[in-house]
C-alpha cells in the first residue's frame, strides 16, 4: 500500500507543478486545436499529464525494487526504459505537434520489440482456436506481441477525449491486474501495477472533473504501454491466468478502436485516422448529454465534458468486473467478450438512433450526476 500513497503522492504534486508551469506556455504546452471534430474543451489546457504519472511511477517503482527479485530486475529495468521511450514520442508530440501518428506507432514498435528481446516478454498462448498452434511458428509470437502492445496503446489514446475518462478507465484495468497479480503471487507484476495506480489517480485528481492538464499523447501512450506489457507478463508468468483475462479486461478501448477503423472503412469509406466525432463517448456528449444543449458557456460545456466520463467508467467496468471474477477460466471469460461486443454494439445503434436506453438517460441512473458535478 505505501507503493500505492508515494506513487500518488509524487505523481499530484508533479501533475500540479505542470498546470502552473506551464500556464505561461499554453501556446507550446497546451492543446491548442479545438477546432478539431474530436475536442470538446472551451479552453487551451496543458497536454503533458503523461510528465507528472511517469515521476509518480519511477518513483513507485524505485520503492518497490528491495521486493523484486533480483531475477526479475532486468525485466522491470528494460520495462522501465521502454515506456519512457513511448512517453518521450508521446511527448514530443504534445510539444511541437509535428511527430505523425506512423512515427509515434513505429517508436511504440520499437519499445514493444526491446521489450522482448532484452526482458522476453511476449505472447505465449492465447486459448483461442488456431492461433495457439501458430504461435509455434517462428516469428509468429513476435509479431503478435507487437500488434498487441501498439493496439492496446492505440486504443488507450482513442478514448482520450473527456475529463478522467482514459485516466479513470486505466485505473480499473490497473486495480484489476493488481488484484489478479496478488492472488497468483507475481510480486513484479503486482508492483507494477500497484505503482502505475497511484501515478494515475494523483493525476486524476487535477484532471478530473475541472480539467487543468490532459494525458496527452505522451500520457496515453505511457499508460496503454504499462497497461498491456503488464497482462503479457502476468499470462506468460502463471499458467493459471487466462490469456483472455488481459483481453476483456482492455475490450472496451481495444472494441472501440476496431469499430471505429470499421466505421470510418467501410460504412462511411474514409481513411481509418482521419478523426471524428462519431467515437460512443462523443456521441454521449453530444446526445445523452442533452440537458445542456443551448447553453454555450464554459461552465454548462465543462459540465457535460465531466458528466461524460462515468457513463464511459461503467462500461469499462463491464468487462473488468468479470475479467476479476473469472481471471481463471477461459471458456466463461470468451462469453462475457462476445457478450460485451454485442452489448458496445447495440448501445451504439441505439444512441446513433436517437433511441437511448433509458438505463443510460439521466433520471434513471442508480445516483446522482447533477449533484456529483457540483
Amino acid at each position: 500500500m505505501i507503493i500505492l500513497l508515494v506513487s500518488f503522492f509524487v505523481a499530484a504534486l508533479a501533475t500540479l507543478i505542470a498546470v502552473r508551469g506551464s500556464a505561461q506556455h499554453l501556446s507550446i504546452l497546451g492543446d491548442t486545436e479545438r477546432s478539431q471534430p474530436q475536442k470538446f474543451h472551451s479552453r487551451v489546457v496543458p497536454r503533458i499529464g503523461g510528465f507528472g504519472i511517469a515521476l509518480g511511477v519511477i518513483a513507485g517503482l524505485a520503492l518497490a525494487m528491495p521486493h523484486i527479485s533480483s531475477g526479475r530486475m532486468t525485466q522491470l529495468l528494460v520495462l522501465a526504459g521502454a515506456s519512457l521511450l513511448v512517453l518521450g514520442v508521446g511527448l514530443l508530440e504534445d510539444v511541437t505537434k509535428r511527430i505523425t501518428p506512423r512515427q509515434r506507432m513505429l517508436v511504440t514498435l520499437l519499445a514493444a520489440a526491446l521489450t522482448l528481446w532484452l526482458a522476453e516478454i511476449g505472447i505465449e498462448r492465447t486459448d483461442l482456436a488456431g492461433i495457439d498452434p501458430a504461435l509455434q511458428i517462428v516469428g509468429v509470437s513476435f509479431l503478435l506481441t507487437l500488434f498487441a502492445v501498439s493496439g492496446v496503446v492505440n486504443s488507450i489514446n482513442i478514448i482520450d477525449g473527456f475529463n478522467g475518462l482514459a485516466s479513470m478507465c486505466v485505473a480499473i484495468m490497473l486495480a484489476a491486474l493488481a488484484y489478479v497479480a496478488h492472488e497468483v503471487g507475481d510480486t513484479l507484476v503486482f508492483s507494477c501495477a500497484l505503482a502505475t495506480l497511484g501515478a494515475v489517480l494523483g493525476f486524476f485528481v487535477w484532471n478530473y472533473p475541472l480539467g487543468l492538464i490532459f494525458l496527452g499523447d505522451g500520457g496515453a501512450y505511457f499508460l496503454g504501454f504499462w497497461v498491456a506489457e503488464l497482462g503479457i507478463l502476468l499470462v506468460q508468468r502463471n499458467l493459471t491466468v487466462s490469456p483472455i483475462f488481459p483481453l476483456l479486461l482492455c475490450a472496451y478501448p481495444i472494441f472501440e478502436t476496431v469499430f471505429t477503423m470499421y466505421r470510418r472503412k467501410i460504412v462511411r469509406g474514409r481513411p481509418m485516422g482521419l478523426p471524428d466525432a462519431t467515437h460512443l463517448h462523443s456521441l454521449i456528449y453530444r446526445r445523452i448529454m442533452r440537458w445542456a444543449i443551448g447553453r454555450q458557456d464554459a461552465a454548462a460545456l465543462l459540465k457535460r465534458n465531466s458528466m461524460t466520463s462515468p457513463y464511459l467508467w461503467v462500461m469499462c467496468s463491464l468487462t473488468a468486473i468479470p475479467a476479476v471474477l473469472w481471471w481463471d477460466n477461459s471458456t466463461v471469460l470468451q462469453l462475457c467478450l462476445g457478450g460485451f461486443c454485442v452489448f458496445y454494439v447495440l448501445v451504439y445503434r441505439a444512441i446513433v438512433r436517437f433511441r437511448t436506453p433509458k438505463l443510460l438517460l439521466r433520471n434513471e441512473l442508480p445516483w446522482s450526476l447533477s449533484k456529483s458535478a457540483g
